[in-house]
């Protein structure tokens, strides 16, 4: 790279910082952090537990997202007095030094645009992950294993908490469903992207005569609420059932009747959790998980009321598959609502999937513009 072409990489990121800047609203940021931070300090702050993890969330987020700018802002201000030393000094493995460093600043700064983008009311709550296999038997359901481990690789890189609320196993491997609590600032706003039916084309190893087969699996995200949002359900439209638990836990768990089914009859939604050893708790859950799908239910509705109004046709089922994962006769991953490819499937199915998501945010941010 050229001096001349640093000089504009460096113009075009005091431009973004300046713009971040001016969007962030540092003063009432830090003045947030600062209340939140009161808030803790009082003495029956832990009384409520629930609201308690709420406010450190809050102000943990908020705290990431100043820290992070301050930090970049001065990773700049450095870039520039190295271009400086560079320009005097004509120093090859300095600027090598430098275009390595504002390359890596620049990823930073697009990872921190995105989390700007997340905006929506509910983007910065924790998120429900919901798993379900189609047709196929132990294809499928394997299938369905593959991207639980690849959600879970992914929310650990991202530094969540992953808590496994429902676990049904396969009959011979895989899952038949499962229902997972991702935790962590913006856990909902990144999900969002992954709703949808994932398609896998493969050789598969169940099939003797090797096989070429193609399986799905239906993922569904919705975002947790606490008591943050009005949904009326009534006692009378419920059937709760308790059962023992299938999942690891201990003793106890798989000997109790501890887990919890509740179905909505006039919806017919049914949630489940077996995650805690006790009834009370893994019903407290449920119903947490009720209301998102009644929350999510809604916002479908309203979403095909306007298509219908614009009269433009949604198709909803196995054929409109959000993203296909192709492992033989080629390797490749293709988001097909943003045309985004990807060789490297194994990195994908290690967790490595941000560059789809960070393509579908932005191009409905688009959209909206």
């Amino acid at each position: 790279m050229e001096l001349g072409d640093i000089r504009n990489e460096l113009e075009k990121t005091a431009k973004r910082l300046a713009d971040f800047r001016g969007s962030l609203d540092l003063d009432n940021k830090e003045a947030r952090i600062a209340q939140l931070e009161d808030e803790m300090t009082y003495p029956n702050f832990w009384d409520d537990q629930q609201k308690a993890q709420t406010v450190i969330a809050e102000a943990n987020g908020l705290k990431d997202e100043v820290n992070e700018f301050h930090d970049m802002n001065e990773t700049f201000e450095n870039l520039e007095l190295t271009y400086e030393l560079v320009k005097e000094e004509s120093d090859e493995e300095l600027q090598q030094e430098l275009e390595e460093e504002l390359k890596d600043l620049t990823n930073r700064l697009n990872q921190f645009e995105l989390n700007l983008l997340l905006s929506g009311e509910y983007d910065k709550n924790n998120a429900i992950l919901e798993l379900h296999p189609g047709a196929g038997g132990t294809e499928s359901q394997d299938w369905g294993s593959m991207l639980l481990r690849m959600y879970t690789r992914w929310a650990e890189k991202k530094g969540f908490k992953v808590e496994t609320l429902d676990y049904l196993p396969g009959d011979e491997a895989g899952i038949k469903s499962v229902t997972l609590a991702i935790k962590g600032h913006n856990a909902y706003g990144y999900l969002k992207a992954e709703k949808g039916v994932h398609r896998l084309v493969r050789i598969s190893p169940f099939d003797a005569s090797g096989r070429r087969h193609t399986s799905f699996v239906s993922c569904e995200v919705m975002p947790e609420f606490n008591d943050d949002i009005e949904i009326e359900i009534r006692t009378a439209d419920l059937r709760i059932d308790t059962y023992r638990s299938t999942g690891a836990g201990g003793q106890h768990i798989n000997t109790t009747d501890s887990a919890v089914r509740i179905t909505h009859i006039p919806t017919g939604i049914v949630v489940s959790c077996q995650t805690e050893r006790s009834q009370i708790k893994n019903r407290e859950t449920a119903m947490k998980m009720l209301k998102a799908k009644l929350y999510q239910k809604k916002i479908e509705e309203q979403e095909q009321e306007l298509l219908e109004i614009r009269g433009e046709q949604k198709e909803i089922g196995w054929g409109s598959q959000i993203r296909s994962y192709v492992f033989h006769p080629y390797s490749m991953v293709k988001d097909h609502r943003t045309n985004t490819e990807i060789g490297n499937v194994q990195a994908v199915m290690d967790g490595d999937i941000d560059v789809f998501i960070d393509a579908y945010l932005r191009s409905k941010l688009s959209l909206a513009e």
